[in-house]
């Protein structure tokens, strides 16, 4: 008797109409639907009202939630997940929801133009149609802003933690980071670090949000922000150097640029840490640093992700005499540089 697996196409058919569940997942996001729920337990006509929900689909969609793991169902009433509790409530501080609603409103129909950015290279955003691009649009709208660095905090959460507890922060006391957004990196690292002292190194609309968060985790006595544009300046100096999720935005000739300026800012025997949800070597695994990748090319002229082996590479080519790769959690990895 035959033991060979029947082939069949349930993976092409989950993966091809893989934005059906997407699209409820971020619509339910859109509609404040978790943040209600973190109120209590509601049943279906509850919810339905809550949400101002046509009667016809409403019972679909929160079972629909239930069966993506998404939603729980006891007894008719409808709860969060601890995991949609935690960061899918406006109302907390991990809320990472600022980036999901980014996605619905903008990155969800521009997806759909990949194929024409396959064909041409170039972004399928805004600038296809003459207007700013993501970041422009972001830095001009404070709310915006201040709820796409909320969700970046929340989604680099896990990762800054396992920064902050495996580099070896024992050796520095001074830390920039390039880029460093709402400082979610750099409260991690000083919240396990009393000795460690740092300042994020970013453009002026991030200073309010930054120090807001910060205060908030009774880091103002050691964290500053210093405004700035890593472009046009040199990076301030400091014991170690952090750019988590930056070099992805830029081309090559830009991500060596900024690698050389991170190495001038260094001291002898300073250290660079890149962090970024890194491509395997192999390039065969981490699907995450590969989606990521393409989503560069929708939203950027040049950027793309890179792999470990990658950015060691340039970093040896700016100067750094030792380089290591080391995994962090889920798909995010480091590569740390030692000047």
């Amino acid at each position: 008797m035959s033991t060979k697996m029947a082939v069949t196409p349930e993976k092409i058919m989950q993966l091809g109409l893989g934005f059906w569940s997407s699209k409820t997942f971020l619509s339910a996001v859109e509609l404040g639907l978790f943040t209600e729920l973190a109120n209590g337990a509601l049943n279906e006509d509850q919810l339905r009202e809550r949400l101002q929900l046509h009667p016809r689909s409403a019972r679909d969609f929160f079972d629909a939630l239930v069966s993506l793991g998404m939603l729980e169902r006891e007894d008719g009433l409808y709860r969060n997940t601890p995991d949609t509790d935690l960061f899918l409530d406006r109302n907390k501080l991990s809320y990472i929801g600022g980036m999901l609603e980014m996605a619905n409103e903008r990155l969800y129909v521009f997806w759909a133009s990949l194929t024409a950015g396959l064909r041409t290279g170039l972004p399928q955003n805004e600038i296809k149609s003459g207007m700013n691009g993501l970041f422009e649009g972001l830095y001009s709208d404070p709310h915006r802003l201040r709820l796409f660095l909320s969700g970046m905090t929340g989604l680099s959460m896990g990762a800054s933690r396992a920064i902050a507890e495996k580099f070896p922060w024992d050796k520095y006391r001074t830390v920039v980071d390039v880029g460093g957004a709402q400082g979610g990196l750099l409260v991690q690292v000083c919240l396990a670090h009393p000795h460690v002292t740092g300042v994020n190194f970013d453009l002026g609309p991030v200073g309010p949000i930054f120090t807001d968060y910060v205060a908030a985790n009774g880091l103002a006595d050691r964290l500053k922000f210093l405004e700035g544009n890593f472009f046009e300046q040199n990076i301030p100096t400091a014991d170690v150097i952090t750019m988590g999720h930056i070099l992805h935005d830029w081309d090559l000739a830009e991500k060596k640029m900024l690698l050389g300026k991170a190495y001038d800012a260094l001291p002898d025997g300073g250290a660079l840490i890149v962090f970024e949800a890194l491509i395997d070597d192999e390039r065969r695994q981490n699907a995450a640093g590969l989606l990521m990748s393409l989503n560069m090319l929708i939203e950027t002229p040049g950027g793309f992700d890179y792999t470990g082996k990658d950015c060691s590479q340039w970093m040896r080519e700016a100067g750094f005499k030792e380089t290591r790769v080391e995994h962090l959690i889920g798909p995010d990895s480091m590569v740390v540089g030692i000047k």
